[in-house]
């Protein structure tokens, strides 16, 4: 049976549709969601591979819906698997700034990710409540997303799986708290400061299985708070993997059993 979809009110603005190698189709389109039309991008594999999962692609920050590594992981899932991805620009990135803005935000992101003291950055109060509005902003613009996903070019999806680090978690976790249409997720790179009281409630809502990845040299995230959400995740399937280097240093044996992950959760 498909995945149960909620009434459609978001029609999509269909904006291009692209054909890939291996025959993987992307069709970039935009819904609109309080007022603010949201960029989308779904790829699909050929109908001759084609399953009947989807994964939902959570961007990092000051990056977009089709970065590298978003784009790059939906074409080899469509090709390897038959699976179709999902990602949308968060609030402020992507097609939602000028490209100056994009570039500033991502030299001060590199700033800080070689471990800068200079680095702008905000106070721990200012932190919190930029994640929360990013993350009330963001939710209902992702389930609008799905809705849109599943009314009109994947109807016959039955698992839903959520992919997203770093960002991808800071909005993640509320999503999933929020959304059960999802079967299982990998999070990472993200932590819990004890003044960070909803993430933690949303983190203590979560149930699906879940995968968690942590960088133990990470300049920019805290080792025991990193703890700290995995221990408030309410999943009672849930494992934290540790690998050592930096930030962007996840290994490629990492991302590896994630294939595994997903294929044991969803296929």
């Amino acid at each position: 049976m498909a995945v149960q979809n909620r009434a459609m009110n978001h029609s999509p603005h269909i904006s291009k549709t692209i054909e890939l190698e291996n025959g993987v189709r992307q069709l970039e389109f935009s819904v609109e969601v309080a007022g603010e039309a949201v960029p989308c991008v779904l790829w699909k594999p050929s109908a001759a591979r084609e399953s009947r999962t989807l994964l939902v692609l959570g961007h990092g920050g000051s990056q977009h819906k089709q970065a590298p590594s978003v784009r790059d992981r939906a074409i080899r899932y469509a090709t390897s698997f038959g699976w179709a991805s999902l990602a949308i620009d968060a609030p402020k990135h992507g097609d939602r700034i000028t490209r100056a803005a994009a570039e500033a935000d991502r030299l001060k992101t590199e700033r800080r990710l070689r471990g800068d003291v200079n680095a702008p950055s905000l106070s721990t109060a200012e932190k919190i409540a930029f994640l929360d509005t990013l993350a009330a902003q963001a939710v209902p613009e992702w389930r609008a997303a799905l809705d849109t996903t599943l009314a009109w070019f994947a109807p016959a999806v039955e698992s839903i799986g959520y992919w997203g680090v770093s960002q991808g978690t800071w909005i993640g976790v509320p999503l999933l708290a929020e959304e059960k249409r999802f079967k299982c997720a990998v999070l990472g790179l993200a932590h819990l400061h004890p003044e960070h009281n909803v993430f933690g409630r949303a983190a203590e809502r979560i149930t699906i299985p879940l995968r968690f990845a942590f960088q133990w040299d990470d300049p920019i995230r805290s080792r025991d708070y990193g703890i700290a959400l995995f221990n408030a995740f309410g999943s009672s399937d849930k494992s934290m993997h540790i690998n050592a280097g930096g930030h962007p240093d996840i290994p490629a044996a990492e991302v590896e059993s994630w294939d595994a992950f997903f294929q044991r959760h969803l296929n």
